[in-house]
């Protein structure tokens, strides 16, 4: 039976192998174009598009919420004046306002005038040198002085005058005086812009550039580390 069988040629078993071949290419690329793109995960999605809206958003604070420049603002603007009664319970046994008591109201004028020329949350960055010249009397008026002297990126100098007054004389003397820095902060408590100060008379161009003296001492003192310390 053997000798019967004709050969097989290797001519046909090629072109069978060929036909297969493009017959399975044919359906797979079918098979391709029915098949839908794939999807992202929409999870992967999600958190994208947040961090997306969330780096918009803290360009757009870090802008003071405006594409543009930011407006300039007057000292006038934001300056202040808080009063309050010196009462037995702000005094030592001798019948004087504590010091603790006059530089924790100087923080709070400060911030006020700091509140209105940035229009924003503002943290209190540091307070320079205080002395206190005169005491002040229980019955007496406690009064503070606050204005911006100048306006850096972020931060700002506010400088505050305390004076006591006496309700039934009405004199009035100053006490003390201190320069506090402010960083305003946006919603998410990042640092933000800070609208420029407008200078209009000769003592505010005096305290804008007396106040650039101050920062450089006041980051001096903050970067310099101490004798022997590593």
């Amino acid at each position: 039976n053997a000798g019967k069988m004709p050969a097989l040629r290797v001519h046909d078993c090629h072109s069978r192998d060929h036909a297969a071949r493009l017959v399975n290419r044919a359906e797979a690329q079918e098979d391709a174009g029915r098949m839908p793109a794939p999807r992202t995960h929409k999870l992967t999605r999600t958190r994208r598009e947040m961090a997306t809206k969330k780096s918009k958003a803290r360009a757009k604070s870090m802008a003071g919420g405006k594409p543009d420049a930011l407006a300039g603002k007057p000292v006038s603007a934001s300056r202040s004046e808080m009063t309050e009664v010196v009462l037995p319970n702000d005094a030592n046994p001798l019948g004087y306002i504590l010091g603790g008591r006059v530089m924790h109201l100087v923080d709070i004028a400060g911030a006020i005038a700091a509140h209105r020329h940035s229009n924003s949350h503002v943290v209190t960055a540091s307070m320079d040198y205080v002395d206190f010249r005169n005491p002040i009397k229980v019955g007496e008026l406690i009064v503070l002085k606050s204005s911006v002297n100048r306006v850096f990126h972020t931060s700002m100098e506010v400088g505050v005058k305390v004076f006591s007054e006496n309700v039934l004389t009405g004199e009035r003397k100053h006490t003390s005086s201190a320069y506090l820095t402010f960083v305003a902060i946006d919603t998410e408590r990042h640092p933000r812009s800070i609208p420029p100060l407008i200078l209009k008379t000769a003592v505010e161009r005096r305290r804008y550039r007396d106040a650039e003296s101050r920062r450089r001492i006041r980051l001096a003192h903050r970067y310099r580390r101490p004798r022997g310390e590593f």
